[in-house]
C-alpha cells in the first residue's frame, strides 16, 4: 500500500474508477470523480471476479469480504448483521461480499473451505481470516478493527 501522507486511492464501487480522495475529505461523503456517485453508502459491495482485484489491490482502505452463498443458511443469517457492520466500518474499511458460487475462481485461489469466511485485506494482502458466522454487527467491527 502506497498512499502519499494526504490521499488514499478508493476504488468507486460503481463505475470501479480508482479516485484519489484526501485523507480529510474522507468522512465527508467523498463521490467518484468519474460516475459521480458516492464512495461509500454504508452499505456492502458486491464484488465479482471482474470487480475482486481492482477492490483489493487498488484500495488504500482495508477490505472486509463475506465470502458465502444464497444457500448458505448461517450466510444468510448473518447478512443483516453484515449489512449493518458496513455502516459502522466505512469508510475507514471497504466492506464487501463474494458470491462463491458465481466466483468459484476466487474462492479457490484463497482456498475457502467453509462459508461464511470473513477475510480482511490490506494493502492486497490478506491478514485476519475468521470461517463461521457472526451474531451481530458489533462483533464484526470489534473483530475487524483489531486486525487493523
Amino acid at each position: 500500500m502506497t498512499a502519499s501522507a494526504d490521499a488514499l486511492h478508493i476504488v468507486c464501487p460503481h463505475c470501479h474508477t480508482t479516485n484519489r480522495v484526501r485523507v480529510a475529505d474522507l468522512h465527508n461523503a467523498p463521490d467518484c470523480g468519474q460516475c459521480h456517485q458516492a464512495l461509500f453508502d454504508g452499505h456492502p459491495l458486491a464484488l465479482d471476479g471482474a470487480s475482486f482485484d481492482k477492490h483489493i489491490g487498488r484500495s488504500h482502505v482495508p477490505v472486509l469480504v463475506d465470502f458465502w452463498a444464497p444457500w448458505c443458511g448461517p450466510c444468510r443469517m448473518m447478512a443483516p448483521a453484515y449489512e449493518q457492520a458496513a455502516a459502522l466500518l466505512e469508510p475507514q474499511v471497504r466492506v464487501a461480499k463474494l458470491n462463491t458460487e458465481e466466483a468459484q475462481a476466487i474462492a479457490a485461489r484463497f482456498n475457502i473451505r467453509s462459508i461464511p469466511t470473513l477475510a480482511l485485506f490490506v494493502g492486497g494482502k490478506e491478514v485476519a481470516r475468521q470461517a463461521g458466522a457472526f451474531r451481530t454487527a458489533q462483533d464484526i467491527a470489534d473483530w475487524t478493527r483489531s486486525h487493523l
